[in-house]
């Protein structure tokens, strides 16, 4: 719970209001039974103004019990929802700030579990703290006394009511704390299960795989159920168990009460309150069985929160306000880098340089480290050694909004965000008129299109940008790379979806209008790079060949090669 108390501070107000109410609460459901016994004796007395006066009172203590209820109903509610609210908002602050590796650490889909499945644990748990956990220990301590004031003979009865119903409770918390671990894991797995096919379904239907992943849903749903029976299992075992137990310390006690009644005559009023603070000690620990149990599912969710709270960025960005773009000289000093949990590195001894506002191209055998290298470039990963610069200065010297500002990525796989056209314009440049919009466009080859849709730049874009087809899509990828007009672009096989006349059109526009701006491309047919003012040829991680087009065909076996088997090939589709 440490993790909450910086929440709770935050809502003082509504946490001492929602405890002092338990208080009147506890008090009224506490003194309730003893005024009943007051009533019950002067009812063999056949005294009225007693029971009238008694009734009375145990009239408005019911009001009092009633409004305490519902005043620590209300601000329980407040707090919880107030302290799940505050917690969800920090935890998706906290992801932002991760770089790359850290959420790919995690995966996608545990974070999102993170964020709401154990979220909605912990807003029930703060809910149940401040209207069960602070009542309950207050309500068994408070029976218990009173029980044994009330028939102090009686005492070994409560006793060993207690003893059955803990070592019960005791056991079946045992098991089910495993179970709910198991529980949070399993539904990782059907949300993982389920994005992936909801994400890949056309790739389900292209290959008629729907037996197949329903086979494999209804695998992982079933562990779900399987765990989650368990647990019910053993709570249906449990209530059994309390209420015979309950029911057996009652019996006992009412035939006491008839073998003694000559001896104690005033027990004949007692035996009612002495019941009622019997099945109020049977609630406490029923119910505290019960919170244990729930309890220790929160704990867990806690726990996964506290964990992503706790990790520290494995990439910090020193502080700064100079927003002001470096130039887009780009140069990289023997650089090395292995992707966490790799042995062997991806990129050995990487060294080139590149003046601003040249066009540098990238190719080589898939798995070679192109995107990998870009990747770095964009800052999205730190090398193990080696040192990389922009405009001069080391990447991690650069404030976040400076590097951001001077490198635009752009992925193969465009990501569009639910919304329109403008608005994802906008995450790159917040401040973007039509005129930008309609700029950059126009160099993308999205306007042809764009100005078709009846609401132009305010055209909604669907979920997963479904809408869409691939072409459409990275040219409005590239769209957004380019309307802040950086310093450096990078270009990660953004136009593997384009046909030949669109990329062709595209690369014209941007050597026109993105004079300034050093192009780095990373292409499979190298049809898209043969301009490039360099190129590196890539192979298993080092640098093979480095040149112009017509060098490497003349110095470099690897270059050679992919030019003639694409060469090739075009030749044999013509």
């Amino acid at each position: 719970m440490k993790v909450l108390m910086p929440y709770f501070k935050r809502y003082h107000v509504d946490v001492s209001i929602a405890l002092l109410s338990v208080l009147v609460l506890v008090f009224a459901t506490l003194w309730q039974p003893r005024l009943l016994q007051v009533v019950m004796t002067a009812i063999i007395k056949n005294d009225q103004q007693t029971v009238m006066r008694e009734g009375v009172m145990l009239l408005g203590l019911a009001v009092l019990g009633i409004a305490g209820g519902v005043i620590n109903t209300v601000y329980s509610a407040r707090v919880a929802l107030g302290v799940a609210t505050d917690l969800r908002a920090d935890l998706y602050a906290k992801i932002q700030s991760f770089a790359y590796a850290d959420v790919e650490t995690f995966s996608a889909s545990n974070l999102v579990v993170r964020m709401t499945n154990d979220i909605n644990q912990v807003q029930q748990i703060v809910m149940a703290a401040f209207q069960q956990i602070t009542r309950i220990p207050l309500l068994f301590a408070g029976a218990l006394i009173l029980a044994v004031v009330t028939m102090p003979e009686q005492w070994w009865v409560i006793l060993v009511m207690m003893l059955v119903i803990l070592l019960a409770s005791w056991i079946a918390v045992g098991r089910m704390t495993t179970y709910f671990a198991e529980t949070q894991q399993d539904i990782e797995n059907v949300n993982t299960v389920t994005r992936e096919n909801l994400m890949g379904i056309r790739v389900v239907k292209s290959f008629v795989q729907e037996t197949n992943e329903i086979h494999k849903f209804s695998q992982a749903s079933d562990q779900l159920t399987a765990v989650t029976a368990k647990i019910g299992y053993w709570f249906s075992i449990l209530m059994p168990i309390f209420f015979l137990t309950a029911n057996l310390a009652v019996g006992v006690a009412v035939y006491l009460v008839g073998q003694n009644i000559t001896v104690h005559p005033g027990y004949l009023a007692a035996i009612t309150s002495f019941v009622a603070y019997l099945m109020q000690i049977l609630y406490a620990v029923i119910n505290g069985g019960f919170l244990m149990t729930f309890a220790s599912r929160a704990f867990i969710s806690i726990g996964r929160i506290s964990e992503v709270l706790a990790t520290q960025p494995s990439m910090t960005y020193v502080a700064g306000e100079d927003e002001t773009p470096l130039t887009g000289e780009i140069a990289f000093e023997h650089v090395t880098f292995t992707y966490p949990g790799d042995t062997q590195p991806t990129l050995k001894d990487i060294s080139f340089k590149v003046q601003a506002g040249a066009m540098l191209g990238i190719v080589g055998a898939t798995g070679s480290g192109k995107t990998t290298l870009a990747q770095l470039i964009a800052r999205l990963y730190d090398p193990d050694s080696g040192r990389i610069t922009i405009g001069g200065m080391d990447v991690r010297q650069i404030p976040e909004k400076r590097l951001r500002a001077t490198v635009a990525y752009v992925l193969q796989r465009s990501t569009l965000f639910s919304g329109t056209i403008a608005g994802n314009l906008k995450q790159v440049r917040p401040d973007a008129q039509i005129s930008h919009m309609q700029w950059a466009a126009n160099v993308a080859q999205a306007s042809e299109f764009i100005e078709r849709l009846p609401q132009t730049y305010d055209a909604p874009v669907e979920e997963r940008s479904q809408n869409f087809s691939g072409g459409q899509k990275q040219r409005l990828a590239i769209t957004r790379g380019i309307i802040a007009n950086p310093e450096i672009l990078i270009l990660d096989d953004a136009t593997s979806a384009l046909d030949a006349r669109s990329e062709k059109l595209v690369q014209e526009a941007m050597d026109r209008d993105l004079t300034s701006t050093t192009t780095v491309v990373i292409a499979e047919k190298i049809a898209s790079i043969i301009r490039a003012d360099q190129i590196l040829v890539l192979d298993a991680g080092r640098i093979s060949g480095s040149g112009t087009h017509q060098q490497l065909l003349q110095s470099n076996a690897i270059y050679q090669a992919i030019y003639q088997t694409q060469k090739a090939r075009e030749e044999a589709v013509k």
